[in-house]
């Protein structure tokens, strides 16, 4: 009998990637896996004190952007390899009482800042004859639900944006696929549950089990390590035809 091969380790040692809410969450778990895997990293985020912890991360580099300020992305590095959308911010209303500016900022952060980062980093990509774009998009991405009108219309954007870098970035070297978990453990989701636990004057944890849990068949919360390790793999050799794709981690919500 021959051994079986292990799978080739993600070496991206001499790549440099940015990550956008690296701050906290899955954008710091990403970020971290990214450069334990070799890369130079620039983590972007608006939280000062939360980027400060990062940059005693050997070659990590802080940015303190805020990332709705479209204005303000021309100033971050374009000659990057790996570019990772993930910042996000969620608001919950019905569509009648849904505040206009926020609904305008939600797209301006999740889908508007995606494609302007997406467009100044593709020449470096193109040029170098690889890239990785990772956008971390959500199972609300691939399904709705109620009052979350900008949330779901931001992801389904990028779901859709991702796909067109995907087609077009293929033949040059550059692959493009989303990330699609449910409920993850992040300072986001935490906020959630304690918000809907006191509207709803119940326990955090009757929330995530008959609210946020109720569509999933794995009655548990994403951890942000997972994510990170999925986006791992999409940087790695195993990946390299992997493109134009949606990657659920979501315990099963899109089964239905």
């Amino acid at each position: 009998m021959t051994a079986a091969s292990s799978t080739p380790a993600v070496d991206l040692d001499g790549r440099t990637a940015l990550v956008t809410g690296a701050a906290s969450g899955i954008g710091e778990a990403v970020a971290l896996a990214l450069a334990g895997a070799g890369a130079k990293v620039h983590a972007v985020d608006r939280d000062a004190a939360g980027l400060e912890r990062l940059g005693a991360v050997a070659g990590m580099q802080p940015h303190v952007v805020d990332l709705s300020d479209l204005d303000a992305l021309g100033g971050l590095p374009t000659d990057v390899d790996v570019l990772v959308n993930n910042a996000g911010i969620q608001h919950v209303s019905p569509i009648e009482d849904f505040p206009v500016e926020r609904f305008d900022l939600i797209l301006d952060l999740m889908l508007r800042a995606p494609f302007r980062l997406v467009r100044q980093s593709l020449p470096h990509m193109y040029d170098r004859g690889w890239g990785r774009v990772v956008n971390v998009s959500s199972v609300h991405g691939l399904r709705a639900s109620a009052y979350k009108a900008a949330y779901v219309s931001a992801k389904h954007g990028l779901e859709g944006l991702s796909k067109v870098v995907a087609l077009e970035g293929g033949p040059k070297g550059v692959t493009s696929n989303c990330l699609n978990p449910a409920y993850v453990r992040t300072p986001l989701v935490e906020k959630q549950v304690a918000d809907q636990a006191r509207s709803h004057g119940i326990s955090e944890d009757e929330v995530l089990e008959t609210v946020m849990l109720e569509p999933v068949a794995v009655k548990r919360l994403v951890e942000p390590a997972e994510v990170a390790e999925l986006a791992l793999f999409l940087c790695g050799p195993a990946s390299a035809s992997v493109n134009g794709s949606a990657f659920t981690m979501d315990g099963g919500w899109t089964a239905h």
